[in-house]
């Protein structure tokens, strides 16, 4: 299984409970195909750079997990179903990046 990182943008009309709904179907999604979550962030409303689909905000995900590509295949596929997803950009994560993302979250765990 190899290690990557997703990062998604919601729509900002959606209502609190329509974005944890839609938060976690993507995450037992993953955890239904044998994944491992290593982490998972809400980054919350956010302005966007640029519009999209006519929307100047949108609501940041971001998952840590690990698959294999068949999964993250049918992962990508179900972000493109679902209408309430603006954008998402999914990387694989080398040696070095996921020592970067471990010390990331140590230093959040501390601040928090």
């Amino acid at each position: 299984m190899k290690h990557y990182e997703t990062v998604f943008i919601l729509n900002p009309v959606l209502s609190e409970v329509q974005v944890k709904e839609t938060v976690s179907k993507f995450e037992d999604f993953l955890t239904s195909k044998g994944s491992k979550m290593v982490s998972k962030e809400d980054w919350g409303l956010k302005k966007l750079a640029y519009e999209i689909q006519h929307k100047k905000s949108g609501f940041y995900h971001l998952f840590e997990f690990q698959a294999s590509p068949e999964v993250l295949i049918q992962f990508e596929t179900e972000f493109r179903r679902d209408e309430r997803v603006m954008r998402f950009l999914t990387v694989a994560l080398d040696k070095h990046a996921i020592s970067w993302a471990e010390r990331r979250r140590e230093k959040l765990k501390s601040k928090a």
